[in-house]
């Protein structure tokens, strides 16, 4: 008998794989970030072997480059493609207005400059992931900052009644190092009653580059649970 985890490891590749299907051929396709979206870029990768699919992928991430590279998917960039035609990617909360939080992978900003291109967003994500409000059982909101802004920014986000905490590296010394070359605070608010005025204002603080609230940008979210794939559509 399987065990509770890899149920929802078969339903997180399932709800992957639900995801890919929207993708049509001589599609642009952003490729997110996480060990979710992993299934959909090895699914993406399948397609392109077996159906002769014609797609060219913008990676988010180192890590989204290297799988798209490792399953034959050919790469290319918003300068050369400023419009996305659809988005795949995970969470770390979702609500049932699909707004998000993201950025536990540590990039945050390239994720949310992909979706603001895309035409079309998708979150995959299995069912522990999902929230009535964001902030709820102490989920920190990552936020990405410039190295010489950190000070000033963790005063700033505890005067907004967050509890910032840099992300340290694990198996090294020091902060985590974003593909940007920036460092993460993990600010734990609690329940965020309006997580659109605050990712606002934690912007307006000098030397803060994106947080992890992505609020109005996913279409569709596919939630993994033990033994179905749920469907949030706007």
């Amino acid at each position: 008998m399987k065990t509770r985890a890899e149920l929802i490891q078969e339903a997180k590749k399932n709800a992957a794989l639900e995801a890919t299907k929207h993708v049509k051929n001589h599609s642009i396709v952003g490729l997110g970030s996480g060990t979710t979206v992993a299934f959909a870029i090895e699914a993406l990768g399948e397609r392109v072997k077996n159906e002769n699919l014609k797609i060219m992928g913008i990676p988010s991430s180192y890590q989204a480059f290297q799988l798209a590279v490792q399953h034959n998917i050919q790469i290319t960039t918003l300068d050369e493609h400023p419009i996305i035609d659809i988005t795949i990617d995970g969470a770390d909360q979702i609500t049932p207005e699909l707004y998000l939080i993201k950025g536990m992978g540590a990039a945050l900003a390239r994720e949310k400059i992909v979706a603001a291109t895309s035409k079309y967003n998708i979150i995959i994500a299995d069912e522990s992931k999902r929230v009535n409000m964001l902030g709820e059982n102490n989920q920190a909101v990552p936020i990405e900052i410039l190295p010489f802004a950190l000070s000033l920014a963790k005063n700033k986000i505890t005067a907004l009644g967050g509890v910032p905490i840099v992300r340290e590296g694990k198996g090294k010394l020091g902060p985590i190092i974003t593909d940007n070359g920036n460092v993460i605070i993990d600010a734990t608010f609690g329940i965020i009653q309006n997580p659109q005025e605050l990712s606002a204002k934690i912007k307006m603080i000098p030397g803060i580059v994106e947080t992890g609230f992505f609020v109005n940008l996913t279409n569709i979210a596919y939630i993994a649970t033990e033994n179905k794939i749920e469907k949030i559509q706007k």
